[in-house]
């Protein structure tokens, strides 16, 4: 990689890195990768990311084009394709012509039919966790190199960085919800029943283990019965 290409990565990352530092959206974030990975690779022209759901789904997000959707849902069809095994398997997938790519023998006759050729995925790898997959393509055939490929992996890491802040930043406030509707509910039976904190959080937990529900939820009904 040249001195002013490089120059200009590390300038770009110091831009997409502040993304972390201001309270974007993880979607927001995932959109400004794809769109600066068009940017920064000479041959990608659309480009967008597969990741899985907690549902254990996919979902394209970030895309550049709407074509992205459709070449996702054939993926997922069909269960095969660059982004699929990325996403699954492989760190990263390189396609260098579709028309040749017998890996995928029915993704890849679809892509040539939509006047796609070449390909990059990369691994959104995430704690341990497949996040999904970051996807590039091209219609022309050996469009990428090795050193683009060295260019996505920094973006790639980017993503999947957004990801992980935005799932802790669900499980936190996942957490501080839970913890307020356990609060209110002790300070309902601490009045009802004139007991202290202590003892109202053991009859809680009690009660959720003898219904074998979630302590959370046992809260819930306790708030409920207030207000019915």
């Amino acid at each position: 990689m040249g001195s002013d290409s490089s120059d200009e990565l590390a300038g770009r990352m110091a831009t997409l890195a502040r993304d972390l530092a201001v309270p974007l959206g993880v979607d927001e974030v995932l959109l400004n990768v794809t769109n600066t990975v068009l940017e920064m690779i000479p041959g990608a022209e659309i480009a967008g990311c597969l990741l899985f759901t907690k549902a254990g789904k996919y979902e394209t997000q970030a895309a550049t084009s709407d074509l992205m959707y459709e070449l996702d849902a054939l993926q997922v069809s069909y269960d095969e394709g660059p982004c699929v095994e990325a996403a699954v398997d492989e760190l990263i997938v390189r396609t260098d012509d579709f028309a040749d790519e017998q890996r995928w023998p029915r993704y890849s006759a679809e892509m040539v039919k939509r006047g796609l050729r070449s390909g990059l995925s990369f691994k959104l790898y995430t704690s341990q966790r497949n996040a999904g997959a970051l996807n590039i393509f091209s219609s022309r055939p050996h469009a990428f190199t090795s050193e683009d490929e060295a260019v996505g992996q920094v973006f790639a890491a980017h993503a999947a960085a957004a990801i992980i802040a935005s799932r802790q930043g669900e499980q936190l406030q996942s957490a501080l919800s839970s913890r307020d509707v356990i609060g209110q509910a002790k300070g309902i039976i601490m009045e009802r029943f004139n007991v202290d904190s202590v003892r109202a959080f053991e009859m809680l937990r009690q009660l959720s283990q003898s219904a074998n529900v979630k302590l959370v939820e046992i809260a819930q009904q306790v708030i409920d019965t207030r207000a019915s």
